[in-house]
């Protein structure tokens, strides 16, 4: 962990401006609760929250990504969720009284801002509105993680493959004159875990993927999406 200090002097480039659960409140309110947040900076591969751990606060993702995942009964890890820019967790506590259910890890630097449970709870009763937000964003985090299961028990390889890249292409991609650039958030062995799969199976699958010009690998770390509608029929089109 690098440092933890106030929000309150970050008035230009609060983390709730990126925060959809705060994106009903006007200037005068995000900058009161910019005074109740107090900011965490951890380093790449740190561990944010353990599985079974109780959090005192909401962690909100200020810069930077995360994963968070469990370990199976045979030791490999399952990628569960990839969090970024203006999501959040450590909610179970928070809401209803459990520990969390999954462990988060820092993929990159990241700076997070923390509203502690009274605070946070305070703010619930005094603007309803970021509860139906939070409900809101819980409900599209339950239809990914089912659509990811379905993903692995009834889609191929290829649609899986296509799904996770047009999900990334939203989350992280970029438009350029050849296509969009995607920084991705995981490495290809992060990938293949996410998606259930050997990781040699998605070197091999995106391979194929450049060879049909549909994208192509730009280092270790981005790929280029040339042919989004191949890639969307590739998918099933589910995302």
């Amino acid at each position: 962990m690098l440092d933890l200090c106030q929000c309150g002097h970050c008035q230009n480039d609060m983390c709730i401006h990126k925060v959809p659960i705060f994106s009903t409140l006007n200037e005068e309110e995000l900058i009161k609760i910019a005074g109740l947040i107090t900011h965490r900076n951890y380093k790449k591969g740190e561990i944010i929250i353990m599985e079974g751990e109780a959090t005192d606060s909401i962690i909100i993702i200020h810069e930077g990504s995360v994963k968070a995942f469990k370990n199976t009964p045979d030791g490999r890890e399952q990628i569960l969720y990839v969090f970024s820019d203006g999501d959040f967790f450590g909610e179970q506590n928070l809401l209803s009284h459990q520990t969390s259910t999954y462990t988060v890890e820092a993929l990159e630097i990241v700076k997070t801002c923390m509203l502690s449970k009274n605070k946070f709870q305070s703010l619930l009763h005094q603007y309803p509105e970021i509860a139906i937000k939070i409900i809101e964003e819980l409900g599209e985090r339950m239809s990914r993680l089912e659509n990811a299961l379905q993903s692995i028990g009834v889609r191929n390889v290829d649609n899986r493959i296509g799904g996770i890249l047009l999900d990334f292409k939203d989350k992280y991609g970029r438009k350029t004159p050849e296509g969009i650039l995607i920084r991705l958030p995981l490495s290809r062995e992060g990938m293949a875990n996410y998606l259930g799969i050997a990781r040699e199976t998605l070197s091999r699958k995106l391979g194929q993927l450049e060879n049909e010009g549909i994208i192509r690998s730009v280092g270790n770390k981005s790929i280029l999406i040339l042919d989004q509608e191949e890639l969307k029929a590739l998918s099933g089109n589910v995302f």
